[in-house]
């Protein structure tokens, strides 16, 4: 199946979700390539950078359940390749 590079970033405003969405990270961690957090203290967020290698449809349902995720926000950037 051919695959995509993007990067995910997320910012986390609520804590309480970050258990859930390092499981959630968890599970596709086969098409991780790397991850980057920095905390932001001055807005007491956490900013995350995920970059992936995966099917579009994988990176697609990641992105949504991130998203859903309350109190993290989420966007997408995708590679032509």
């Amino acid at each position: 199946m051919e695959t995509r590079v993007a990067v995910i970033s997320i910012i986390v405003k609520n804590k309480e979700s970050v258990e859930i969405l390092n499981k959630t990270l968890s599970e596709y961690g086969e098409y991780i390539i790397g991850r980057m957090g920095i905390p932001y203290h001055k807005k007491e967020v956490n900013i995350i950078s995920i970059a992936i290698d995966a099917p579009q449809d994988t990176i697609n349902t990641l992105s949504g359940k991130i998203g859903r995720l309350e109190g993290i926000y989420t966007k997408t950037a995708y590679s032509e390749f």
